[in-house]
C-alpha cells in the first residue's frame, strides 16, 4: 500500500481528492511531506475514524489488547475517574476495534484501551466501531490518537517507539504514527534501548518527567555501576508506595549522588632514587627501586665499560654481599 494511502485505508475515504476542493484526508495534507502535524488535525482524524460508522456493542470479554503496549501501569486515578463518569452518564465515545486477525469472531483494541478496561469492570458491554486494517493502519491510528489526546508521557512514547521498532515495524511508520521526526525517534529508541525495562516498569509513566530528564537518566543507567545503585534503591521498602514521578526524581537524585565521587586508581609511589658520581664525572649513575625492583642506569664516557666490567663480575659480587650479610647476622 503507498505512503499517502495508510491513513486512507483506515479512515474509508477514496484515494481520489474530492472534487468540492474541501479539506482532504490526513495523508492527502502532506504527511508524506512534513512529520509535523498539529495535534488538532491529529484530534480531527481520530474523530474521522469514527464519524459515519455504525456503533455496536460488544462483551468486552471477546476483545483483546492491542498488539502492541502504549502505557505503562500506575494511572489508576485517570481510571477511577473515568469509571465514575462512565457508570453516571454512560460512555459517550466509541472505541475503535478491529478483527483480531489471529482469533475468529474476537476483537483486537485499536484505541480506546482504558473504556474497555472500564466496561470489563463495570460488567456492560462496550460500544464501539470495528473497522478492517491491517498492523500499519493500525499502530497509525493507535500512536495518532494517543498524541492528540497528549495522553502518553515521553517514556510511555519511547516505550511504544521501541515495542514497534521491535515488532518489525519501519521507522517510517513509527515517526508518523507518534508524529515526530527521525532525530526524535533515535532519542526515544535509545532511551528506551538503554535504561534497563525492569527500572521503567518501576517508575511507571512518570507524567511530568520530559525527554531532556529522561536522556539525563539514561546516561547515568549506562554505567552498569549505577543500575546496581538503581536496584538498590527500588528494593527499599515503600518505594513501591510512591507516586510515579516521585519515583524518578528520588531514583535520578540518589544515582546521580553515587556517581558524583567515582573511584579514582590510586596514584603509584613515585620509586625512591639517588644519583652516584664517581673519576671526576668519568661515570654517573641513577640508582632506583620500586617494590623489589632495584635498577642502576650508568651514563658518561666510561658507562659502557663499568658496566661490562658489572656484568661480568656479578658472581663474585653476589658472593661477597651473601658473606656480608652471614658476617651480620651472626655478629
Amino acid at each position: 500500500m503507498a505512503r499517502k494511502d495508510l491513513l486512507k485505508s483506515v479512515i474509508g475515504q477514496p484515494t481520489d481528492p474530492p472534487v468540492d476542493g474541501g479539506r482532504s484526508s490526513y495523508a492527502m495534507r502532506g504527511a508524506s511531506k512534513s512529520m509535523k502535524v498539529s495535534i488538532d488535525s491529529l484530534a480531527e482524524n481520530s474523530k474521522r475514524l469514527l464519524e459515519g460508522e455504525t456503533i455496536v456493542e460488544i462483551d468486552p470479554a471477546l476483545i483483546d489488547a492491542s498488539f502492541v503496549n502504549d502505557r505503562l501501569s500506575g494511572d489508576d486515578e485517570a481510571f477511577e475517574e473515568l469509571k465514575a463518569s462512565i457508570a453516571s452518564s454512560g460512555q459517550d465515545t466509541p472505541v475503535l476495534l478491529r478483527p483480531h486477525p489471529e482469533a475468529a469472531n474476537r476483537y483486537m483494541v485499536v484505541f480506546g484501551h482504558r473504556r474497555v478496561r472500564v466496561a470489563r469492570a463495570l460488567g456492560r458491554p462496550v460500544r464501539a466501531v470495528v473497522k478492517e486494517m491491517d498492523d500499519v493502519a493500525h499502530v497509525l491510528a493507535q500512536g495518532q490518537e494517543n498524541t492528540a489526546r497528549a495522553d502518553l508521557s515521553f517514556i510511555e512514547k519511547a516505550l511504544f517507539a521501541r515495542n514497534l521498532h521491535d515488532l518489525g515495524q519501519a521507522k517510517e511508520v513509527i515517526q508518523q504514527a507518534l508524529t515526530i521526526d527521525g532525530t526524535l525517534l533515535s532519542r526515544m529508541l535509545s532511551v528506551a534501548g538503554t535504561v534497563p525495562g525492569h527500572v521503567i516498569a518501576a517508575i511507571g509513566p512518570a507524567k511530568q518527567i520530559g525527554r531532556d530528564r529522561w536522556e539525563d537518566f539514561k546516561k547515568l543507567m549506562a554505567v552498569k555501576s549505577n543500575v546496581t545503585v538503581a536496584d538498590r534503591i527500588l528494593a527499599t521498602e515503600g518505594f513501591d508506595q510512591l507516586d510515579s514521578d516521585t519515583k524518578f526524581e528520588i531514583l535520578h537524585s540518589k544515582v546521580t549522588e553515587a556517581g558524583r565521587a567515582p573511584r579514582r586508581r590510586a596514584a603509584k609511589a613515585t620509586p625512591a632514587k639517588r644519583t652516584w658520581t664517581a673519576g671526576e664525572g668519568r661515570i654517573k649513575g641513577v640508582i632506583g627501586r620500586a617494590g623489589r625492583a632495584y635498577t642502576i642506569s650508568l651514563t658518561s664516557k666510561d658507562s659502557a665499560g663499568f658496566g661490562a666490567f658489572l656484568s661480568e663480575n656479578l658472581d663474585q659480587l653476589y658472593a661477597e654481599y651473601l658473606s656480608q650479610s652471614e658476617e651480620t647476622s651472626t655478629s
